[in-house]
């Protein structure tokens, strides 16, 4: 799921949401935001059961982004606007 809020000025957060536990393992949120570098943005647990990571963006930005797990696995995020060999895109209004 991804979440998104006003930010500061002329910005957009982007909150990047994945279930507790699934899938397993520590996992990152990884794009052109922040020059495709696992570990930058990786979701931490969350109290209400959930794991997250945030970004601000430029408003009217479109995110290119995966998500990257344990052993190299990849996957996209079924919310994105649209998912291709890139992985997911989200446009921010």
């Amino acid at each position: 799921m991804i979440r998104t809020n006003r930010g500061k000025n002329e910005t957009v957060k982007l909150t990047f949401v994945l279930p507790g536990e699934e899938p397993a393992g520590r996992i990152s949120v990884v794009g052109d935001f922040n020059d495709w570098r696992p570990g930058r943005h990786e979701l931490r647990k969350r109290s209400n059961g959930t794991r997250s990571a945030s970004v601000e963006v430029p408003s009217g930005t479109t995110v290119c982004f995966r998500y990257l797990g344990p052993d190299g696995h990849w996957f996209d995020d079924p919310d994105a606007h649209l998912n291709d060999h890139r992985g997911g895109l989200y446009r921010t209004s």
